[in-house]
């Protein structure tokens, strides 16, 4: 199993890379980064932590109905040079940076600044006994105003509170230098990758990741869990699909991760021949100003479907539970409690619902208008008016005249549908000594789809995302489709690996926010990358 390996350390470069051809392109990036450690805080980095960006090959908008998805370890990361910062003996110092467990974190790039923090130690008669271990320390973040150290503080929080809850000694003062190359709010998971980065930095510094009588160490599936829990202090909600795929990836393979019964990730092995290219609309969508009509608004649509596709299968459900359409899918399929069906009965019970989303539709139709109004959700429910605000309004701000269940409940399932034929489809990929087009025109067809699903039932791409996809399909692309939450951000396509060159000239010449891009500008919005490895740990030699 992924997650039970461990997380690796490695001594040599080539090691992290895989060989020493391949470590070559990122060689001079490495060296940089510790030569500007050792220039800003007098002595070489301890650690280099390594987290990648991701890219979802396919699956969008369903792992909170906690169907399956596919994404992928991109090539760019997330590098945090560290090292412990000695402190004078018998000092006195009340400055900051002389406090237990101090850091002073700096960024590469210059518009970040430098900043100095420290822990606080809760009260006990604050923590309470029984959750000593699980909040015993304190850090201030601001999930309002979603600074660059913020994300450095996530992942200190869960290494102090995992590892130094309940006496358990204090954490060592710290200094790190963050630089990255995953482009920031393009969809690939920067936040995520920082997060990952953060919480691997603060374990290798205070000897977490070495095997001693007095800690367990931390395996990929507790780094996961781990990171998960430090960026919701951030206020990101997120499902695990980042962390997983930052964290588990390898060479060559995408992960099919799955959330039902629980977060598992298994290899799938991507064809030779081909790459993904990630191309940037440089539509930065406003999260905190359109989530109400945007992203919170799409999973309340999608978790109240799923109560009411279940009221008219006959299902029993609890009045206080969040039902997901997998779990749907789960009782129909007489699915034990704890146990996965498999990709293959999964598939044929997702076609079945398929037949059932009428159940979703307005009973009087006006017009062409599929949605809802709140009133008519509420009674399609069954819930009265408190316990529908209880369970499905109380915890979360959305804005919506008409609420569109039928259209996210056929995203939702035609997505996991794809999501499963495009996995299927890579492993017989990997079985055939076939190599024709075959299989590439097939994985394309269901990117295709997929984007035009997201565009036309779950509504949350952009004209932006759109034209680039059309434009990827006409430059050569066997399939392009919008990645990551939408209304902006990245697209994916997947080109033939001879022809990229060509490729990126053809959408450069005819996306017009490409046109006067050129060099390193124009490779920071459109790159190919083939899946990466996953995060890790760079042990210099001191």
């Amino acid at each position: 199993m992924i997650s039970e390996q461990a997380i690796p350390v490695y001594k040599t470069l080539p090691d992290v890379f895989g060989s020493l051809e391949a470590s070559l392109p990122h060689a001079k990036r490495w060296n940089d980064l510790a030569e500007q450690f050792e220039k800003r805080f007098g002595r070489k980095p301890a650690y280099i932590a390594r987290a990648p960006g991701r890219v979802n090959l396919i699956g969008e908008h369903i792992d909170y109905a906690l169907f399956g998805v596919l994404p992928a370890a991109i090539e760019r990361d997330i590098l945090i040079a560290c090292g412990p910062r000695p402190i004078p003996a018998l000092s006195d110092s009340v400055e900051i940076q002389d406090a237990p467990g101090s850091v002073v974190a700096e960024n590469l790039l210059p518009k970040y600044t430098r900043q100095v923090f420290a822990p606080a130690v809760k009260e006990p008669q604050e923590v309470g006994e029984q959750h000593a271990r699980v909040e015993s320390w304190h850090l201030d973040i601001n999930t309002k105003e979603l600074r660059w150290e913020s994300y450095v503080k996530a992942g200190y929080y869960g290494v102090l509170n995992h590892h130094f809850s309940g006496g358990e000694g204090l954490p060592v003062p710290v200094d790190l230098l963050v630089t990255g190359s995953v482009p920031a709010g393009s969809g690939l998971s920067s936040s995520a990758a920082m997060v990952v980065a953060s919480t691997l930095a603060f374990l290798a510094v205070n000897g977490k990741l070495e095997d001693y009588a007095d800690h367990a160490v931390l395996n990929k599936g507790g780094l996961v869990q781990l990171a998960m829990k430090n960026e919701k202090r951030v206020g990101v909600n997120s499902g695990g699909m980042d962390q997983a795929a930052s964290v588990m990836s390898d060479p060559s393979s995408a992960l099919y991760i799955t959330f039902y019964p629980s977060l598992t990730a298994l290899a799938v092995p991507l064809p030779a021949r081909v790459v993904f290219v990630c191309a940037n609309s440089l539509v930065v969508a406003d999260k905190a100003l359109s989530a109400k009509k945007g992203y919170n608004l799409r999973v309340v649509e999608t978790l109240v479907g799923a109560r009411i596709l279940a009221k008219f299968l006959g299902l029993q459900i609890d009045s206080k539970d969040r039902i997901t359409y997998r779990e749907v899918a789960g009782q129909i399929a007489g699915e034990k409690y704890g146990e996965d069906m498999g990709p293959d009965a999964l598939e044929k019970v997702i076609s079945t619902l398929e037949q059932k989303l009428d159940a979703l539709k307005p009973k009087n139709r006006v017009d062409s208008q599929l949605g809802v109004t709140m009133d008519e959700m509420v009674e399609m429910t069954g819930l009265s008016n408190d316990t529908f605000h209880e369970v499905y309004l109380s915890w979360v701000d959305i804005e919506a005249t008409y609420f569109q269940l039928y259209k996210r409940a056929k995203h939702v399932f035609t997505e996991a549908r794809r999501v499963l034929q495009f996995r299927r489809t890579c492993l017989e990929v990997s079985e055939s000594s076939d190599r024709n087009d075959a299989f590439f025109n097939k994985m394309g067809d269901l990117m295709n789809d997929s984007h035009s699903s997201c565009a036309n039932f779950f509504e949350c791409s952009c004209p932006e995302l759109d034209e680039l996809t059309r434009l990827a399909r006409k430059a050569g692309a066997y399939g392009s489709r919008l990645t990551g939450a939408g209304w902006g951000g990245c697209t994916v396509s997947l080109v033939a690996e001879d022809e990229v060159y060509n490729f990126i000239r053809k959408v450069k010449e005819t996306y017009p926010a490409y046109k006067n891009l050129e060099g390193d500008a124009l490779s920071e919005v459109i790159f190919a990358t083939k899946p990466g490895s996953g995060a890790c740990v760079f042990k210099l030699e001191l």
